[in-house]
């Protein structure tokens, strides 16, 4: 089975685990910082490393102070963190539908749902591509509220020569197995507003205050620690913060892979006419994550099954996150956002991950053109 993601994991990642393992400090150490500089040379923002991609979103929506009844703009074509670390926090999540070529959110769509309670526009990368952050920029700007990234999907993505993470109030990161580095388990927070990532920071370090100066009590003595605002353990420990200081040194080589792929399953593709291509931005030069093509969505789900039967590991990414019951249960109704919907619907992820050989290319695009044939 060729799977649609996986890591990339060399000797040299193995060492520095290794090496941090037998270091006196498995956690609070020296190594998270020395992976948060790391990530700040590469998204042009201070950065602050966290748990996961999800626990990314939970500080950020803290560090903007989210609270009941605040309004956030999402697309639905995303992973439900998107979305459930707002509504934890008592966000009425507003679903934005997406421009159709790329899965992004639509800034026209965004402009027209703006509220006198709208606290955030949260727009997502998705597969990688950036999604349009000037529009976004300038609407946020426009109507006082926050602009904030999901860009799980594109750590090393550039939108008009910037990178993702610089842009956007706060960005947020996923290094997951399949994503375009990883940690095993974990994720970022940038940002270049100081109050804002200090925020994001104390919450995610259970809202402990250290600094004499910001205490209440100040003279207890040098072991002394307060909390003025509730936070949660999202530490990313040193362990984790060396295999991502290692993957870090090979971004830019995971960058040119993911690209070569993405170029040879457009040519073997582009003369297809059952088969819809991602969209590409003459302005943004993307990290590519996902290769999401878009087939007949009345056979989309034995094009599916016959690609994992021949051995594709194939994905679909993602059910529009207001379809999840939690959401029907809140009162959203299928029929919100067509074009997310009639995306889901016609999505299939190919395999797509540095390390991907020609051989498996070649298979994917075999494996692709022979089950279609029958639906042309």
């Amino acid at each position: 089975m060729i799977p649609y993601g996986k890591q990339s994991i060399t000797n040299e990642d193995i060492l520095a685990v290794s090496a941090a393992l037998k270091s006196d400090r498995l956690t609070i150490g020296p190594l998270v910082e020395i992976f948060e500089n790391e990530i700040e040379k590469i998204v042009g923002a201070p950065s602050i490393s966290v748990s996961s991609g999800t626990a990314a979103l939970h500080c950020a929506y803290a560090a903007i102070d989210i609270k009941p009844g605040d309004e956030v703009i999402t697309p639905p074509i995303t992973f439900v963190a998107t979305q459930a670390t707002a509504a934890l926090m008592g966000a009425k999540i507003v679903f934005a539908d997406i421009q159709p070529d790329t899965g992004n959110i639509d800034p026209n769509v965004v402009e027209s749902l703006i509220t006198s309670k709208t606290k955030a526009i949260t727009g997502v990368d998705y597969a990688g591509h950036p999604a349009e952050l000037k529009e976004l920029r300038e609407i946020a700007d426009k109507f006082g509220i926050y602009l904030i990234e999901d860009a799980s999907h594109s750590i090393g993505s550039l939108y008009r020569g910037i990178p993702v993470g610089s842009i956007a109030d706060l960005t947020t990161f996923s290094f997951f197995p399949t994503k375009n580095l990883t940690t095993a388990e974990g994720g970022a927070v940038s940002s270049k507003k100081p109050e804002l990532l200090e925020r994001a920071k104390r919450f995610a370090r259970q809202g402990l205050v250290r600094d004499p100066l910001l205490q209440k009590y100040p003279n207890e003595g040098p072991w002394h620690q307060e909390v003025h605002e509730f936070g949660l353990n999202y530490r990313l420990p040193d362990v984790l913060c060396a295999l991502g200081i290692s993957q870090i040194t090979r971004l830019e080589e995971f960058k040119k892979q993911r690209k070569i792929i993405f170029e040879n399953y457009v040519e073997a593709f582009r003369k297809i006419p059952s088969i819809e291509m991602p969209g590409l931005r003459s302005y943004v030069d993307p990290m590519w994550h996902l290769f999401p093509i878009r087939v007949d969505p009345i056979n989309r789900k034995e094009i599916f099954m016959n690609m994992r039967n021949l051995g594709l590991g194939v994905q679909v990414n993602y059910i529009p996150a207001y379809w999840h019951p939690v959401f029907k249960d809140m009162g959203y109704k299928q029929g919100l956002c067509l074009n997310s919907e009639k995306f889901y619907k016609s999505e299939i992820s190919l395999p797509m991950f540095p390390g991907l050989s020609n051989l498996e290319q070649e298979r994917t695009i075999e494996i692709t053109l022979e089950i279609l044939e029958k639906y042309i």
